[in-house]
């Protein structure tokens, strides 16, 4: 095999220059990236199937006009995808209350929220990914003011895309965080969803381990979330060893 140029190697997937201008190779580990994983633990098999699951999701927004890098899958653990400029934040969706914004509110778990909430993170690790305003975002230049609007609008899509899906084959999704890039067609530049979606980015609940008065509790039965989901999508590839259950955004 030829030797591929790394562009970047993060806690769960590593890039690579793809075969075409304007294009990477996107390379799934089976290492943590979750807050509950330490550092370099591996996840056997985790990797397999955040490709898989990947793929579903991102082929399912692309088939409904929400725009993502992915263009396809090349393999067991590698897809390639467009070449993108990637806003340094994360973008997360609350659904429901849990981790970071029950401990800053004082909510309590599993509470639903009136309508989602979207927050911005930026993305640096060595800060902790400190939660940011649209004021530091505008103030530092990492995004317009309509790029957020358009961020908002992508993402409430996802939302809804996602949301569907999930309580299809019984699970709540509480949140989860995307990442956006900005791609160039001609003058025009439009944003995508980039990176991925799995189970390392979504925090999922099932429907059928909610507790009392009808609040979802964590966790339920998904303690194999990534072999559990990819089970009810039907996208479950064959031998591969079962990963524990993480716990995901903050």
């Amino acid at each position: 095999m030829a030797r591929r140029k790394k562009v970047y190697e993060g806690k769960a997937k590593i890039l690579y220059e793809g075969p075409e201008p304007g294009t990477l190779i996107q390379y799934f580990k089976d290492d943590g990236s979750a807050a509950s994983t330490p550092p370099q633990t591996a996840l056997e098999g985790k990797g397999v199937l955040n490709n898989r699951l990947s793929e579903f999701f991102m082929n399912g927004l692309n088939a409904i006009g929400v725009p993502t890098h992915f263009i396809r899958r090349l393999n067991m653990r590698e897809q390639l995808v467009r070449m993108a400029e990637i806003i340094p934040l994360e973008v997360v969706v609350r659904n429901f209350a849990a981790g970071g914004i029950s401990k800053r509110l004082g909510i309590p778990e599993g509470t639903p929220l009136p309508r989602p909430i979207v927050e911005y993170y930026f993305k640096d690790d060595k800060l902790g990914c400190p939660l940011v305003s649209e004021e530091h975002i505008i103030a530092f230049g990492w995004a317009s003011q309509q790029d957020l609007d358009d961020v908002v609008a992508l993402a409430l899509r996802v939302n809804d895309f996602l949301s569907g899906v999930m309580m299809g084959v019984g699970i709540r999704l509480a949140d989860f965080r995307i990442e956006v890039g900005r791609i160039w067609e001609g003058d025009y530049m439009r944003l995508i969803v980039a990176d991925e979606i799995s189970p390392d980015s979504c925090r999922l609940w099932d429907v059928r381990a909610e507790g009392e008065g009808g609040a979802p509790r964590e966790p339920g039965p998904l303690q194999d979330v990534y072999t559990e989901l990819a089970r009810r999508l039907g996208v479950l590839p064959s031998n591969v060893t079962h990963s524990p259950k993480p716990t995901l955004i903050n």
